[in-house]
């Protein structure tokens, strides 16, 4: 645990555990999201954030998980674990539930300003890592757009469409519209991060929202409620597949090293699923991987 000593140790102090197991660094410091993200990664260096992304550089730590400010996450990713020698961008990759399990949406926040080269390497990256931590065998990459015609789309996506094309070591299945991406359509859904971050904010409002209506809904008349008590069992093991928090975090592909981020009201639910997310990481040796499938090589 990466942070203030005195702090983490009167939390600590609240549960049951091996105190061998747990490592305290002390990190005095603190970026918080009214910080700019690159003024605060280079003055504030006994900040958690850096120290725990240092410990990744140094082969101390074999992973980092922040809850922080996602732009300070992202400056630190590059600036201080570093990328991956002929990754252009590092994208941000969280899964996504859909009626099949689970996509990959990448990029979520990292670029919003991409290149069709960039978008290119995405679906590499997000390719392997839906094979190997994911486990699906010869996952279905498709490209977010406005139709599924291949004429369709802005600038970027008609450039970035034959790219995917050519791609030997993907499969790419072409098109993806929005309203198809919750069934399951593909197991990689490539954007750049403006479109990404819309997607993903958008899925989790109308989960939000329509989690509230469903349980007021009904409780709001005697019939309903024992009704309500009746589905109860199945409707929430149906919820619990669509919440994002069973999923854990979002990894940042692309680097020297594994980084990954979790919301900032993140539970302790979303947190654990982060670990086992990244032990399967470690485990599946993807950083290796991609400077296999990447370094060196242009998109």
């Amino acid at each position: 645990l990466v942070g203030p000593k005195d702090e983490l140790k009167q939390e600590l102090e609240k549960y049951d555990y091996q105190k061998e197991q747990i490592e305290i660094v002390h990190a005095p410091d603190a970026i918080t999201c009214h910080d700019a993200p690159v003024e605060a990664v280079r003055k504030k260096k006994e900040s958690s954030l850096i120290i725990g992304m240092q410990m990744v550089h140094d082969g101390k730590a074999d992973a980092f998980i922040s809850a922080g400010s996602t732009g300070a996450v992202l400056v630190a990713g590059r600036l201080v674990v570093g990328k991956i020698k002929g990754v252009e961008r590092t994208p941000l990759a969280p899964l996504i539930p859909t009626t099949k399990g689970f996509s990959l949406l990448i990029d979520c926040g990292a670029n919003v300003d991409a290149r069709p080269s960039h978008l290119v390497q995405f679906a590499k990256m997000g390719s392997l890592y839906m094979q190997y931590v994911g486990g699906v065998e010869n996952p279905k990459v498709a490209i977010v757009n406005v139709g599924a015609e291949e004429e369709k789309g802005n600038a970027l996506v008609k450039e970035t469409f034959p790219l995917l094309k050519e791609c030997e070591d993907i499969n790419f299945i072409g098109s993806i519209e929005s309203r198809e991406i919750l069934n399951g359509y593909a197991d990689v859904i490539v954007c750049e991060a403006f479109v990404g971050n819309v997607i993903l904010k958008l899925i989790e409002g109308v989960a939000g929202t329509l989690m509230k209506e469903i349980k007021a809904g009904m409780t709001s008349t005697p019939v309903s409620t024992v009704g309500a008590a009746m589905v109860k069992p199945a409707l929430k093991k149906t919820l619990k597949r669509f919440d994002a928090t069973e999923y854990g975090g979002a990894p940042m592909l692309g680097l020297n090293g594994l980084v990954a981020k979790v919301h900032g009201s993140a539970t302790a639910n979303e947190v654990k699923n982060a670990v086992t997310q990244c032990i399967e990481f470690q485990k599946q040796h993807m950083t290796e991987r991609m400077k296999e499938s990447l370094g060196n090589k242009k998109a």
